[in-house]
């Protein structure tokens, strides 16, 4: 950040702590946001047809145990895979030419040099964490000092040897709480630490400050015990938002401006596995945010249709700006739905959009987003047979070695009619048991297996407002008794949904073990 600019956010963010450490979103401190912000510009926001998505950090996570995620998976597949702890660990040098971080691509897109940005000079030591179960990072410190996570970008600011827990959350769940003007800036992230040992974190953002940096104001959407709000920062670089830390939860940047807001964005491309000869690709077009691109890989995971990741360079050639049009052109040509989009950032859209890509013949293509006003080149790819046929061959052989073992599994330990039966009463009984609807002994089972992160499970997965918590709170003191009241807020609201199942599928992986655990014994 130039001079200038740095000493004007110094003043603006002194002035700004002087009469208060943040804003809190109440109905009173919302009508006077927007009041004082007429003049501002609103965000756009929009999207077209996609798949819905969820995220939320995870509580009582073991050390031992961890995974090692995979993009395009099939739901069938990520259950059967099992825990494994990262190769690398916290010393290695990252400097070595050659390394590769052993991270699924999911967690966002390296970020090429900007024209338009000012560099910093100023390197932190780099350091690689663990990948532990449920997406969540772990990072272990030895010291005092600036420590910089290699796979998210977090800078993190420590007074002594800790531990440092952290995971991508998405924006959508919060999108009722980021009010106009403010929108995203960047990731959200659930970080989990002694506050008395983080001094400061810098979050990494995805905007383009160019030559406007003086005329952006950037705040930490914070959400507390008491509610959302938006804390103060220290200062701001071309490249990250630098908070002194008050406490841990959610915490993410956003920004005000009045400027045109330019992205840095990414093209991510999922090509659809079938047994057509026919090609159907899904193209995503991002802004280069953790957040972002990690939605729509949990998109594409919870799609009906079984997806592989094409691994091309996605990090676009030129800045992504709100309100512009563009179009996706095909060599030769294809079928493209739609053939222009104008872009916004869909970070807090549950919906992420698309365009849809179809080829009758599986030939070789060039694809290339191009930019209408000036008809220049964002982004381009050459898409070759050789980027889809071998792993689409390599997961059919798979899945159908899995199917044929477990068929002659079968077919050897029971007589044909027998086994016929067998799997028939399984269905059968199946069947009843998911259509269950959960008794109030079975909702005070796992009320007291709810850890301290009962509020936003109860908010991100379950539907709940922050209303029905307040009111669910209200002259309960006991906390396992509020958690039940949760459970049975959503049990009353979704009726005959009220399954086994269905809380399974909407907690998804966010509970904790026990969680899942009970939950699979009330199916059994």
């Amino acid at each position: 950040m130039s001079g200038s600019g740095a000493s004007q956010e110094s003043e603006r963010q002194s002035q700004e702590e002087g009469s208060s450490c943040y804003d809190t979103f109440s109905s009173q401190d919302r009508e006077s946001i927007l009041e004082s912000t007429n003049s501002s510009q609103d965000a756009s926001a929009g999207s077209q047809s996609g798949e819905e998505n969820s995220d939320s950090g995870s509580e009582t996570e073991s050390e031992s145990e961890e995974s090692q995620l995979e993009i395009g998976k099939s739901s069938e597949e990520q259950t059967e895979s099992s825990a494994e702890e990262s190769p690398f660990s916290q010393g290695e040098d990252l400097t070595k030419k050659g390394f590769q971080a052993p991270f699924p691509s999911e967690f966002g897109c390296p970020r090429t040099q900007c024209e338009h940005c000012i560099t910093e000079n100023k390197q932190n030591e780099q350091v690689m964490p663990r990948l532990l179960s449920r997406g969540q990072f772990l990072l272990k410190v030895d010291c005092e000092g600036t420590y910089q996570c290699a796979q998210t970008g977090l800078i993190f600011e420590v007074n002594r040897k800790t531990d440092i827990k952290y995971s991508v959350l998405s924006w959508s769940k919060y999108a009722d709480l980021v009010v106009k003007p403010w929108i995203v800036g960047g990731p959200l992230f659930d970080v989990k630490c002694d506050p008395a040992i983080l001094v400061s974190i810098q979050f990494p953002h995805s905007l383009c400050l160019g030559y406007h940096e003086s005329l952006m104001m950037f705040k930490v959407f914070h959400v507390t015990k008491s509610g959302p709000a938006l804390e103060s920062t220290v200062n701001h670089s071309t490249t990250h938002v630098k908070w002194h830390v008050s406490s841990l939860s959610p915490v993410g940047p956003v920004i005000q401006t009045q400027e045109t807001v330019q992205h840095h964005g990414a093209v991510i491309l999922y090509k659809v596995i079938d047994s057509h000869p026919s090609l159907s690709f899904r193209v995503y077009v991002a802004t280069n945010n953790d957040s972002f691109i990690r939605d729509i890989a949990k998109a594409v995971k919870h799609s009906s249709k079984k997806f592989i990741k094409i691994d091309k360079p996605p990090v676009c050639l030129k800045l992504l700006e709100n309100g512009k049009r563009y179009r996706l052109v095909s060599e030769p040509e294809a079928e493209i739905t739609p053939e222009e989009i104008e872009f916004v950032d869909g970070s807090l859209l549950k919906l992420k959009s698309y365009i849809e890509v179809f080829l009758e013949q599986p030939l070789e293509f060039k694809l290339s987003l191009v930019e209408l006003d000036s008809e220049e080149i964002v982004w381009k790819a050459k898409l070759r047979e050789c980027d889809w046929v071998q792993r689409d061959q390599n997961q059919n052989i798979q899945k159908n070695n899995t199917n044929l073992n477990r068929r002659r599994k079968m077919k050897d330990s029971l007589p044909e009619e027998e086994n016929y039966m067998k799997r028939m009463k399984q269905i059968d009984t199946s069947d009843s048991i998911e259509k269950e609807v959960l008794s109030d002994q079975q909702l005070m089972t796992l009320a007291r297996k709810f850890g301290k992160e009962w509020i936003e499970l109860g908010i991100a997965n379950l539907g709940l407002k922050i209303t029905d918590i307040e009111a669910i709170q209200e002259n309960c003191e006991d906390i396992t008794v509020c958690k039940f009241r949760m459970l049975k807020k959503w049990q009353d609201r979704e009726q005959e949904n009220a399954t086994a199942k269905n809380l399974y599928n909407c907690l998804e992986n966010d509970a904790s073990v026990e969680v899942h655990g009970i939950l699979k014994g009330f199916l059994e």
